[in-house]
C-alpha cells in the first residue's frame, strides 16, 4: 500500500507523485522513462494530482510539474476525508435514529439491544462464530475492563478462510497483548488499518449482522445493539468502508533487516501514534523510544518522522 492510496488514489498516482518528489520537477515524458510507465499513464495521474492540489504546474511548454510538500498537499487531503467522515457517521447517526423508532412501532426484529457484559462477550462470540467468508472490525475504546483484548478466536477463523479488515484506533494497540495479537493476526492474513480519533467502535459479520454501542455519544461497552439486514446495516457498511479508506495500513514482514522491536516502532509511529503510546505499547520509556527513533531516522537519512515513515515503507521495513 502505498503514500497516497489510503487517500483515493492509485498506484501510478503514487509512484508519479514520490518520483516528484525525489526528482524535485519534471514532465510527463521523462518521469515515464524514469517510472515505466506510459507517457498517457504519468499525465491522467498527474492530472489527478494537480486537481487534488498534490502537484503544481510550472508553466511553460512542455508542461513541468513540482510535488506539493507531503506535510502540506498530503495533510490536507487527511483533513478533507476525515471531513467526509464525519458527514458519514451523522447519516448513520439519523437513520439510526429513524429505524430505531420505526422498529418499536413495528414491534420488529432488525435491531436488538444487548445489555451486560456476559451478555455483549456472548453475542459478539456468537455472530464471529457464524462467519462463513469475512469479518469487518473497528476496535476502539471504551473496552469491556477498561483495557483492549486479543481476539483468541481470530486466529482460527483466519485458517478456515475468514477474511477479516480491522481498523484499529491506536489506543487498541497500547496493550503490549493485544499488539503482539494483532501481529501474530496480520502474519495469517489480517488486513490491518490505524486510524487515528476513530471512535465508532463496530463487528459486522457476512455483512448479514452487526454489532454496535448502543449510543456513539455516551458509549457504555457494556451496552450493545445487534442489527440485521436492513437500510441501517447498509448505513454501517459504508461507514465502515470510509473508515477504512481513511486509515493508514500497518504491514508486518520478516527478514526485513531491521529488528522486529524496531520494525513494530516504525510500524506505530507510521500510525500516527505518539511516542508515550509506542512506549506504553513497547514496554520501554519514553526516552528509550525518542533514542532509537532518532537512531532509525539517521540510518533512513530522514529529517523528519513522516519521512522517516515513508523510507521505512519504501525498504520494505514496515
Amino acid at each position: 500500500m502505498g503514500l497516497l492510496e489510503p487517500v483515493g488514489f492509485g498506484p501510478d498516482d503514487d509512484r508519479v507523485y514520490l518520483a516528484l518528489l525525489d526528482r524535485r520537477r519534471g514532465g510527463a515524458a521523462d518521469l515515464a522513462l524514469v517510472l515505466g510507465l506510459t507517457v498517457t499513464a504519468v499525465g491522467a495521474a498527474l492530472d489527478r494530482l494537480a486537481e487534488a492540489g498534490l502537484v503544481s504546474e510550472l508553466g511553460r511548454a512542455p508542461a513541468e510539474y513540482v510535488a506539493v510538500p507531503p506535510e502540506v498537499g498530503v495533510t490536507a487531503l487527511v483533513h478533507r476525508r476525515r471531513a467526509q467522515l464525519a458527514e458519514v457517521q451523522v447519516e448513520v447517526e439519523r437513520i439510526a435514529d429513524r429505524l430505531r423508532r420505526e422498529v418499536a412501532g413495528a414491534g420488529g426484529r432488525v435491531v436488538e439491544v444487548v445489555e451486560g457484559e456476559d451478555a455483549v462477550v456472548a453475542e459478539v462470540s456468537r455472530a464471529q462464530a457464524r462467519a462463513r467468508s469475512e469479518v469487518l472490525v473497528v476496535d476502539a475504546p471504551p473496552y469491556l475492563g477498561g483495557v483492549s483484548a486479543p481476539n483468541h478466536a481470530e486466529l482460527g477463523l483466519l485458517a478456515d478462510g475468514v477474511a477479516f479488515r480491522v481498523v484499529y484506533a491506536p489506543e487498541a494497540l497500547e496493550n503490549p497483548a493485544q499488539a503482539e495479537h494483532m501481529h501474530r493476526c496480520v502474519l495469517a492474513g489480517e488486513q490491518a488499518r490505524v486510524l487515528p480519533g476513530v471512535a465508532r467502535k463496530m463487528v459486522i459479520v457476512d455483512r448479514e449482522v452487526a454489532v454496535l454501542p448502543l449510543s456513539y455519544d455516551e458509549p457504555d461497552p457494556a451496552r450493545r445493539v445487534v442489527v440485521r439486514r436492513s437500510s441501517l446495516l447498509d448505513v454501517t457498511l459504508s461507514c465502515f468502508e470510509a473508515l477504512w479508506a481513511g486509515a493508514s495500513p500497518v504491514s508486518v514482514r520478516d527478514g526485513a533487516g531491521i529488528s522486529s522491536r524496531d520494525r513494530q516502532l516504525l510500524t506505530l509511529l507510521s500510525a500516527g501514534m505518539a511516542d508515550r503510546s509506542i512506549a506504553r505499547t513497547l514496554g520501554v520509556t519514553d526516552r528509550t523510544v525518542g533514542r532509537r527513533l532518532t537512531e532509525l531516522m539517521r540510518v533512513l537519512g530522514a529529517q523528519t518522522r513522516f519521512q522517516a515513515g515513508v523510507l521505512a515503507a519504501r525498504r520494505g521495513w514496515i
